[in-house]
């Protein structure tokens, strides 16, 4: 290779790194352009959903692939928003866990506000032994309780991860069903009792 097609190359090479943020810069503005546009409110989906806090906007931009100092800042601050019981309670009703686990609904345009939303955990979950029909995007539970018993420290575990997986995984996929408003305290004990509670369908 010539000298002189060598110093083409590597001019060519320096050129494409300067202009790469730039160019990366200007897509980020044309998206969020489009997204203003085209996106509107629709019953009770509001178009306010596809504005991204700090945490989902560095999951973004970092392909979920965080550098470790930003990801320990981002998780810490996540734990601190964890709302805990005021009881001290974390278990519920094992039976209505179950319910809510089947339960894909919810939080669409055509739902009510009054409409109750499921946690549509087999979506992404096994649970069940049973059950021939569940997601594989998250890990089995089957045997969860069993496993990891039922301690108030894994029940405060458990109560937590479900509040809030991006605590414990700032880009994990799980939605944030407490801090974001999506489940009740009582429903999420209930989740917790179907994850821990011997009798529950997970553990048998």
């Amino acid at each position: 290779m010539n000298a002189k097609l060598m110093m083409s190359i590597t001019v060519s090479a320096v050129f494409t790194l300067m202009v790469a943020p730039v160019q990366a810069a200007n897509l980020d503005a044309k998206t969020a352009e489009i997204v203003k546009r085209d996106f509107r409110d629709k019953g009770i989906a509001k178009a306010t959903r596809v504005n991204q806090d700090e945490l989902q906007a560095a999951c973004s931009k970092y392909v979920d692939k965080l550098p470790p100092k930003l990801k320990m800042k981002l998780e810490a601050k996540e734990v601190e928003a964890i709302k805990y019981p005021a009881d001290g309670k974390y278990m519920g009703d094992w039976k209505a866990g179950e319910k809510l686990a089947q339960s894909g609904r919810g939080m669409t345009w055509s739902d009510k506000p009054e409409d109750v939303p499921g946690g549509n955990c087999y979506n992404c979950h096994q649970l069940s032994s049973k059950e021939i029909a569940y997601g594989t995007i998250g890990p089995s539970l089957l045997n969860f309780g069993k496993v990891r018993g039922s301690s108030e420290d894994i029940q405060r575990y458990v109560y937590a991860r479900i509040y809030n997986a991006k605590a414990m995984n700032a880009c994990a996929n799980m939605p944030r069903f407490g801090h974001m408003g999506i489940l009740s305290e009582a429903q999420m004990k209930d989740l917790v009792a179907l994850l821990l509670d011997p009798e529950s369908p997970v553990n048998k």
